[in-house]
C-alpha cells in the first residue's frame, strides 16, 4: 500500500504530464494554424468551403455572388487577414467533404 506522500507525488507527477501534453498540443496546434495564415497571406485570398444553396447559410444569387452568414463570416476572416472583404473564393462543399477539404488544406475555412 502507498504511503500519503508516494499517493501525493503520483497525483503531481501525472497532473504535470497532463499539463506537459496539452501545452504541446496547444503548441502545435498553434503552429499548424500560423503556417495556414502564411498560406493564405501567401496565395493572396482566403478559400471558404460553403454550403450549396443553404439559404441564409451560404447561397449564390443568379449572378454567382454568394450570401448568407457563412458567406459574411469567410469575409470577415478575409478582411482581417487583407483589410479586403472580397479577397476570399468559395468551395461549394457537401459537410462530409468539408472535413476532408480541411485536412487537405484545399479550404482554410
Amino acid at each position: 500500500q502507498l504511503m500519503f506522500g508516494e499517493k501525493t507525488m503520483r497525483k503531481t507527477k501525472s497532473i504535470a504530464l497532463g499539463i506537459a501534453l496539452a501545452v504541446g498540443t496547444f503548441s502545435a496546434t498553434g503552429a499548424m494554424a500560423a503556417t495556414t495564415l502564411e498560406n493564405v497571406k501567401e496565395k493572396g485570398h482566403l478559400q471558404c468551403g460553403v454550403t450549396s444553396g443553404l439559404p441564409g447559410f451560404s447561397q449564390p444569387d443568379e449572378k454567382g455572388n454568394w450570401t448568407g452568414i457563412d458567406v459574411d463570416t469567410c469575409r470577415a476572416v478575409a478582411a482581417a487577414i487583407f483589410g479586403d472583404a472580397n479577397a476570399v473564393e468559395f468551395t461549394p462543399l457537401t459537410a462530409k467533404e468539408r472535413f476532408t477539404a480541411l485536412q487537405s488544406g484545399e479550404i482554410e475555412r
